[in-house]
Order: structure tokens, then sequence, then C-alpha cells
């Protein structure tokens, strides 16, 4: 069971001016340019496709979030990445700004795109970030009503899963393990909710395939827009033509993941999150299962 919380201590935020940042899509391989707006109290987070001079406004909460394919390459795996979709109109790759967001503490924001997928950028969400700190935060004269656990909720498949349970504010801890053969060395990491932990070390963590699978998804039509160095590509050595930017790189950029996924949740969640070898599949799951409990406790 769930309810909201009845201490609401912290001011909702918001941009203080609007901030763009432009880019190359992953999967279209087309430009793509992002406008960040300043958005009014319990606004929330919204994201406006204005395409052809069609304006579609798609809130972010989990009712939105979409199953379909960013490529056909993904028609039968599970998603590589987060979409939202609303009155016919669909955005690929919202997982890295709404991380950014969450990390820098921005509780309202209008995300405008001109195109159905995010620009990529490094594969991580600091330029995003960057882009926050530079217009700057200002709080509002509100304050944040945080969704509240009361039980353990968790979600599994195989021997991935995600654990929710309750707590006086939020923290996350993903495990990374590809097994020990793997160049991706097995490793936990945390986040305690600090802004500055946030945009010093889990920012910049890039988004990572493994040789193979990046070898299948060029086959499959992929990425021919893409340099070798663009991407953090991992053979058996490591990086290939690249640098890690941290020892623990891949396990920070799925922790970034999750935080950008469970703010799919619309708002604040205050909870200690627990997540193993989990990706956006069961995330997606975990967000829809907390709105269900929402609503039952109402």
């Amino acid at each position: 069971m769930m309810t909201r919380s009845p201490l609401q201590s912290k001011a909702q935020r918001t941009l203080r001016s609007q901030t763009i940042v432009e880019g190359v899509a992953l999967f279209t391989g087309l430009p793509s340019k992002c406008t960040i707006q300043p958005a009014k109290i319990n606004q929330g987070l919204t994201f406006r496709l204005n395409n052809n001079n069609n304006t579609n406004s798609i809130p972010v909460n989990p009712q939105n979030i979409s199953h379909a394919p960013v490529h056909p390459a993904f028609a039968n795996i599970p998603p590589r990445c987060s979409a939202l979709t609303n009155k016919g109109s669909t955005i690929w790759l919202v997982e890295h700004i709404l991380s950014a967001l969450a990390g820098t503490g921005v509780t309202n924001a209008i995300i405008e795109v001109d195109h159905c997928e995010l620009p990529i950028m490094d594969g991580s969400s600091l330029a995003f970030t960057q882009a926050i700190q530079k217009t700057g935060i200002e709080s509002q004269d509100a304050p944040i009503d945080p969704i509240v656990i009361n039980k353990v909720i968790r979600v599994e498949q195989e021997d991935s899963w995600i654990e929710v349970s309750p707590a006086e504010w939020c923290s996350y801890e993903y495990t990374i393990d590809y097994g020990p053969d793997s160049p991706i060395p097995h490793t936990t990491v945390h986040w305690d909710g600090q802004t500055d932990t946030y945009i010093d070390r889990i920012a910049p963590a890039r988004t990572f395939c493994l040789e193979h699978e990046a070898e299948a998804l060029i086959k499959g039509g992929l990425f021919k827009h893409l340099n070798p160095g663009d991407m953090l590509v991992l053979g058996d050595s490591g990086p290939i033509n690249n640098t890690l930017r941290d020892t623990h790189e891949c396990a920070l950029h799925k922790l970034l993941d999750l935080i950008g996924d469970l703010a799919l949740l619309g708002k604040p969640i205050n909870a200690h999150i627990r997540a193993h070898k989990s990706g956006h599949t069961l995330a997606h799951s975990l967000a829809r299962s907390l709105t269900h409990a929402i609503i039952d406790a109402q």
C-alpha cells in the first residue's frame, strides 16, 4: 500500500529560463533539438513534440510509457531506451534528460522537442545537466508532495530485480553483473539523492554495449552515422577506441538510466531503491506497479 506524504518539507523547483540542447538522434541519425523551459507550480514534467507544425503534449507518467520499438531491430527484444506516447505522438530516449532533471532536483519543466527522439549527445546526461546548471534553478512557492512507500514492492525477471522499500528520502543502489568473464566488472554503485554527487559522478556516465551487441545492431541497419569512437563499446580487453571516464562507468550509467526511468512516475519518490541487473523493462514494470499501488490506496 502507498500513500501521499504528509511531510512536505522541500520546495518545488524549475528553471530560471529556457535552455537548449542540440545534437544528433542515436537511432535515426537525424538532427534533434531540445528546449527545456520553466513550468508553473504543480505542472510537473511534460514533453511537447513540435512536428510538421503540429504540437502535442505528452505528460510524464507511467500511463504514457510506450511499448513501440524505436527501430525494427528491437521488435522482438527488450527495449533499449524509454519512450513516452500520447495521442499518436511518441518521443524516444527520454531517460537521459529525465535523469538530469531528477538529479538536479527540477520538479516542474516543459521539454520541447522538434524530433521524435532526444539527442544522444555523448551517451550520458552531462549535456542536459550542464545546460540546466547554466541557466540556473529556482525554488517555487509550493512544497513537493512526494510519493511515499510504506511497504516493500519488488519486480523481478529471472535473476534481475528492482526492490523499493520505505525510507524518509530517496536513495538508489544498482548492482551490475555480466559474469566473471566480462570486461565489465561486477560492482554496486549508489546515489544518496545529493545533486553534487549526481553532477560529478553519475551525469558523465555514458551508455554502452558489448562488441558483439554493437556488431549485431550495425548489421541490423543501426548506427551508420557513428564512428567507432563515438560510442562506448567494450571488447574482451575493455573499451574499443575509447577510454572509460570512471572505473565503474557502466554501472553508473545503469544507475543514471534507473533514475531517469523512475522519473517516469512524474513526481519525486521517497524510498530506498535497490536494483540488480535490471534494465528498462523492469523499471517500466516497477513504475506501473507503483502507480497501481497509489490508485489502490486511494
